[in-house]
């Protein structure tokens, strides 16, 4: 065997293993990209916290907001989704300890008791949709057959 049939053949069988290894690529599915899940979850942690300790369900809507946004594909959204749901619906009722500011142009827009009963609506139903067994379903079911009736 010459020296450039030998140089051809190696080549050859190269450059078929490279293809062969991108061919093999083409179906995998995207990796969980770690630092956005750690925002992600450090943002659900704290949105939980201001649900669940300080009642105060603006603070989760902006933090849901900005990971939804960021974020769609977060490993616990169905939570997340639940904290905004809720949030939204119990600050359309004036619950909770940040008040909504209706003289405010930016609030008003943001906040109006009708268009958070729209957001609760359409988080509880997206988390459901994405998990129709949810450990939130019976609550959200509740919430939406609430939110539908008025």
């Amino acid at each position: 065997m010459t020296y450039k049939l030998a140089l051809y053949i190696a080549l050859f069988l190269t450059l078929g293993l490279c293809s062969y290894e991108v061919r093999a690529q083409r179906n995998v599915t995207p990796a969980v990209d770690p630092i956005l899940e750690t925002d992600a979850k450090h943002n659900l942690d704290v949105a939980r916290q201001a649900f669940r300790l300080k009642k105060a369900y603006k603070g989760v809507l902006m933090r849901f907001e900005e990971t939804y946004a960021a974020y769609p594909e977060f490993s616990n959204i169905e939570e997340f989704l639940y904290l905004a749901g809720m949030s939204s619906y119990y600050l359309s009722q004036n619950k909770g300890k940040q008040k909504v500011n209706l003289k405010s142009e930016k609030e008003k827009e943001k906040f109006a008791p009708q268009k958070l009963r729209e957001d609760a609506v359409a988080y509880l139903s997206l988390m459901l949709e994405k998990n129709p067994q949810s450990q939130y379903k019976d609550e959200a079911e509740t919430v939406l057959k609430d939110l539908r009736a008025h």
